[in-house]
């Protein structure tokens, strides 16, 4: 597999291999995109006790939706996780994989934008949901359309496609 670099993900948007909507052209560096954090968001309920963990674990029975209008923003806790999602639609083609990755600028605040599943399969067609923690030892204000990640495309060897719990997720 290969890493494709700007102007190969730019003639890939071209083919029709690589949908993102929106898009600013401004958004597409060297060997990614920047992707803008979205207006919603997933916070835990302050719950004491276990959370079971297992097959039929459903992530929305320990978290409540939340929506942060434009211009405003989430504070997260240090120690503390949230779900987000980008406004980002991306599709790719059942040729193309990619992965999510956090951005550096903001790692050195302590914010780790994607903690596990960054891996995202060829063939989806969602936004995609941001693990955001803050390690920092500081509260740390969001605001939405912030770049807050980057998505790195691979081309893949054959074709494959996604048919997951997520395909079509457009909130977190």
């Amino acid at each position: 597999m290969s890493i494709l670099v700007g102007r190969e993900i730019t003639a890939a948007i071209g083919r029709g291999e690589i949908t993102i909507e929106p898009l600013d052209p401004s958004q597409i560096g060297p060997g990614s995109v920047d992707l803008t954090l979205g207006n919603d968001f997933r916070i835990f309920k302050k719950q004491t006790g276990l959370c079971h963990v297992h097959n039929e674990s459903d992530f929305a029975d320990v978290t409540e939706a939340v929506s942060v209008a434009d211009g405003e923003f989430i504070t997260i806790a240090p120690c503390e996780m949230v779900l987000g999602i980008t406004r980002e639609r991306i599709t790719l083609a059942e040729t193309v994989a990619g992965w999510l990755e956090g951005r550096s600028r903001f790692a050195r605040f302590g914010l780790a934008v994607h903690v596990t599943a960054g891996f995202m399969q060829p063939g989806i067609s969602n936004r995609q949901v941001l693990e955001i923690v803050n390690l920092g030892h500081k509260p740390l204000a969001l605001y939405p359309g912030t770049r807050i990640c980057q998505f790195v495309f691979e081309r893949c060897i054959g074709t494959a496609k996604y048919h997951g719990k997520f395909f079509d997720q457009l909130k977190p």
